[in-house]
């Protein structure tokens, strides 16, 4: 049985009504991004690099294909193509009691993917007036 915070973030996924990450991030979520070395801290910074992230992983290519859950965490495999390239990844989430996302963790292969997701997602969050730090 899907969990429902797990529920309530395919609804998010499949809609793109961002507008509902209010409702399943906590005050303190962490996002651990594949593509910036420090953890990004607090639900608005969270917030904006799951905008990003849907808006460069998320086209009509994006399909998760593999989920595993347990208490408190999912892992939800995805797949997708960004400019051509394959792009195969996980999302790591862990919740509190309160059905509030706490951790948000995103790994990515291959390499060339990860460059890809780099470049695509840096632009997306300088139009957000969001500049992605150069760290990897």
């Amino acid at each position: 049985m899907i969990p429902e915070i797990i529920q309530k973030w395919h609804n998010v996924v499949e809609t793109k009504n961002i507008d509902l990450l209010d409702d399943i991030l906590s005050d303190d979520a962490k996002l651990y991004s594949p593509v910036v070395h420090t953890v990004q801290e607090g639900k608005q910074i969270t917030k904006m690099y799951l905008i990003g992230a849907a808006m460069t992983l998320g086209n009509d290519d994006f399909k998760y294909v593999r989920e595993v859950y347990d208490n408190g965490f999912a892992l939800l495999e995805f797949e997708t193509k960004l400019d051509g390239i394959f792009v195969n990844g996980v999302d790591m989430i862990s919740w509190n009691s309160e059905n509030k996302i706490t951790d948000f963790k995103v790994m990515i292969r291959p390499l060339k993917a990860v460059n890809a997701v780099h470049k695509i997602m840096g632009e997306a969050l300088s139009k957000m007036n969001m500049p992605i730090k150069n760290e990897t």
